[in-house]
């Protein structure tokens, strides 16, 4: 009688309670350039985003900026609520501020969930109302299966998405704020006198990727939102639900390996997919814009480089993991520039390439401190930049230069490949 009695009330409770997400495993492949599905598996199903909830909470953000209404140095007031979110966080006390800037790239890099609850209440005026916000620009873009309750990701079983959903934000952040999207494959920031490095290890190890967020709870398990650009195939993933972080990693990568030999070529233009049988051009950031962006809207690529590297400003500047050599190769061959601050060199030797920067300072703070973190092997060397391409189209590439042999420019590239640093050997010119 007993277990008929519990039996009944098991089953009455079931049926009565609201239909939750649950932390299952799901993934999708998505041809940003086609917006077909390459792969997927329970693409539809509900899972809590955890900390994937930041790329809402930055995309808004993101709008802010462009719109005028706010800067990237205008204060942020951390609030006794926002202080006491759990770790990680930045750990600024209550009453203290940072600015959008240092909670943009505590986000990015440390998922920091005071800087996101802080940034909410910025924006909303309270961090549910910011929920409500970001629940309806999901919609606005065609993520229709997405609740947001928060700002950070932390725990709430209201809180729920999609791989599909996912994907459609992913390619959102791509086409709508291009410029800002490069945050997302930055591998540290200095805060405050600190060196703040991120965890998407998968990031440093696969090429091509830039990003973009993961994120675990014990409800969600592990999860992932990647995109990999090869050539012009433009290929985003979600892995939502994974046991480890590891295998997390492991099956996203094994998805890139085997789907993006699939993906489409051609197109310029990114769009997602809303379902299983509809693709669409996810909403243009102009669509519901309730003002025009200003020319002036600030840009993080002309930020200036910190005090502490030889530069006019000690705010925060991103650490921009180095760009795929691949893409810097073919950026030389559409036009070339005299070399800036390229040193007097002999003749013959040896030189590397770490990275491609879209504005000369970027580039050197690159320089600054990779030389910095390589130590003896790059000692010697002579950092130099090179600019490439003209006007808007101008990237500038980060090379050493000063190795008298192979060897010991070899020497340099290994130094700089064990702290997740690209590297090419290069003769020089002359």
């Amino acid at each position: 009688m007993r277990r008929l009695l519990a039996a009944i009330l098991t089953a009455t409770l079931a049926l009565s309670a609201p239909v939750a997400a649950f932390a299952g495993s799901a993934s999708l492949v998505l041809d940003a350039r086609t917006g077909k599905v390459l792969a997927s598996e329970n693409g539809d199903t509900l899972n809590h985003p955890a900390s994937l909830t930041k790329m809402m909470t930055l995309y808004l953000t993101f709008e802010a900026l462009n719109r005028g209404k706010i800067t990237w140095d205008t204060p942020v007031t951390m609030s006794k609520y926002a202080a006491s979110r759990p770790p990680t966080k930045l750990g600024v006390k209550a009453g203290g501020t940072i600015t959008v800037r240092e909670a943009v790239y505590g986000m990015i890099v440390k998922s920091a969930n005071d800087a996101a609850a802080a940034i909410g209440e910025k924006l909303g005026g309270s961090e549910s109302n910011f929920a409500r916000l970001m629940t309806q620009k999901a919609r606005q873009l065609g993520m229709s299966r997405t609740v947001f309750v928060n700002a950070s990701g932390l725990p709430d079983k209201r809180q729920i998405t999609t791989a599909r959903d996912m994907s459609t934000l992913a390619v959102a952040l791509m086409k709508n704020y291009p410029s800002e999207y490069r945050l997302f494959s930055i591998a540290s920031f200095n805060f405050r006198g600190k060196t703040i490095r991120g965890h998407n290890n998968l990031m440093y190890r696969y090429e091509g990727m830039d990003g973009i967020k993961t994120g675990y709870t014990n409800a969600s398990g592990f999860n992932i939102v990647s995109a990999v650009k090869d050539g012009n195939r433009r290929v985003v993933g979600v892995v939502l639900g994974g046991r480890t972080a590891r295998s997390r990693d492991a099956k996203m990568a094994a998805l890139f390996d085997r789907y993006m030999g699939r993906a489409s070529s051609g197109g310029a233009r990114l769009t997602a997919s809303i379902n299983a049988k509809q693709q669409v051009e996810v909403a243009s950031a102009a669509d519901d814009a309730d003002a025009p962006v200003p020319a002036s809207a600030p840009r993080v690529v002309d930020e200036p480089a910190p005090k502490a590297l030889g530069y006019a400003s000690d705010g925060v500047i991103p650490l921009e993991r180095p760009a795929a050599m691949d893409e810097i190769i073919n950026a030389g061959k559409a036009s070339k520039a005299p070399v800036a601050n390229a040193p007097a060199g002999k003749a013959g030797g040896w030189q590397i390439q770490i990275s491609a920067a879209p504005s000369a300072d970027a580039a050197r703070a690159l320089l600054a401190q990779a030389q910095s973190e390589a130590g003896a092997p790059l000692v010697s060397a002579s950092p130099y930049t090179e600019a490439v391409g003209k006007g808007a189209n101008a990237v500038y590439r980060a090379r050493f230069t000063g190795f008298q042999s192979k060897e010991d420019a070899t020497s340099a590239c290994d130094a700089l490949k064990k702290r997740s640093y690209d590297c090419m050997l290069l003769p020089n010119q002359g």
